[in-house]
Formats: C-alpha cells, sequence, structure tokens
C-alpha cells in the first residue's frame, strides 16, 4: 500500500508539472493573442483614421477647384493688350483706328473711298465706332473682313453693305464691289 500511495504522489507530482507547463504554455498562448488582436485593432483604427481624413482633403480640394478654375478661366479669357486700341483720348484712339483700317484696305489692293465717325457716337463708351467706304474685288473684299476680325487690334464688323460697281477698270470676271463697313473696336485708356 505504501508503494501504492508513493506511486500514485509521484504520478501526482508529475501530473502536477505538466499541468502548470501545460497553464503556463496557454497563459502564453494567450497573451500572444490579445496582443495580436490589440495590434490589429490599432491598425484597422489607424486605417480608419486615414482614409477619414483623405475623404476630408478631397472634399477640401473640390470646394476649393471652383474658385481656382475661375481664377484660371477668367486669365485665360482676358484679352492680351495688343486687342484695344491704345490711346489717352477717344479722339486718339478713332485716330489709330482709321490708320489701321487704311493700311489694312491697301494692303489688300482696295481703294478706301472715305471713313468717319458715325453720328450716333457716344463720346463715354470705351468702344470706337468707324464708317468706311470702299472699292474692292470680292477675293480682296473677303480676306480684308477675314483680317479684320483675326488680327489686333480687335476689330468687329456690326454692318456690311456690298453693292455691284466701282471703277470699271477689271475684267468682267473680277468684278470691283462698293463696299460700306461700320466696325467697332475698343481702346484702353493710355495711364501717363
Amino acid at each position: 500500500m505504501l508503494k501504492a500511495k508513493l506511486n500514485f504522489n509521484l504520478n501526482f507530482d508529475v501530473n502536477r508539472e505538466q499541468v502548470f507547463a501545460v497553464g503556463g504554455f496557454c497563459a502564453l498562448l494567450l497573451i500572444c493573442a490579445v496582443a495580436i488582436i490589440g495590434a490589429l485593432q490599432t491598425r484597422a483604427n489607424a486605417l480608419q483614421h486615414l482614409a477619414e481624413q483623405h475623404d476630408r482633403l478631397a472634399a477640401l480640394e473640390a470646394h476649393s477647384r471652383p474658385a481656382a478654375n475661375k481664377r484660371a478661366r477668367a486669365q485665360r479669357l482676358a484679352a492680351p493688350a495688343t486687342a484695344f486700341l491704345d490711346a489717352s483720348t477717344s479722339g486718339l484712339a478713332t485716330a489709330q483706328l482709321q490708320a489701321y483700317l487704311s493700311e489694312l484696305v491697301t494692303s489688300q489692293h482696295a481703294v478706301l473711298v472715305s471713313s468717319g465717325v458715325p453720328a450716333d457716337r457716344d463720346d463715354k463708351s470705351d468702344a470706337i465706332k468707324l464708317q468706311i467706304s470702299l472699292n474692292a474685288t470680292l477675293a480682296a473684299l473677303q480676306t480684308l473682313l477675314y483680317r479684320l476680325e483675326s488680327g489686333a487690334p480687335y476689330v468687329f464688323v456690326d454692318a456690311l453693305l456690298v453693292q455691284p460697281g466701282g471703277s470699271t477698270e477689271r475684267t468682267a470676271g473680277d468684278p470691283v464691289l462698293k463696299v460700306n463697313l461700320t466696325v467697332h473696336a475698343f481702346w484702353r485708356r493710355r495711364t501717363a
């Protein structure tokens, strides 16, 4: 009996050591699992915070784009300085426009008959209006109109009246036309 009791105590001691070893191992596994779960939870929270920051940044960018786009569009749409007549008074701007039109008509081998300011002129406006009469062939008139509306300063044709006639020097295939134009251009007051 003593032998059986001693054998039981030895087995119990061995079992106790195994139980403590297994319990310690399980506790270590539990601590590792809690640490891993905590790290994963912290990472998930950081990713969620980063996604929220990204959404806020995207919203701020979208909110600021219209103002930036308006400024850029206004800068793109602004006409260059060469688009305007540059004179200190409207009379000088009118003379500048008359000289430009005379040079343009002459370069197209047309004949400038007359040019003048229309009777309904408004001196307070920044638009300079002129009426011109000229004799030109159809080809010369087409080129003249193209150069008027595509050149600088910007000149806009308000009215155009074309009549057959003019001098009879040209052949029948290239008739000379009488042309009356009303045009306007804008001027900026030159500052001293």
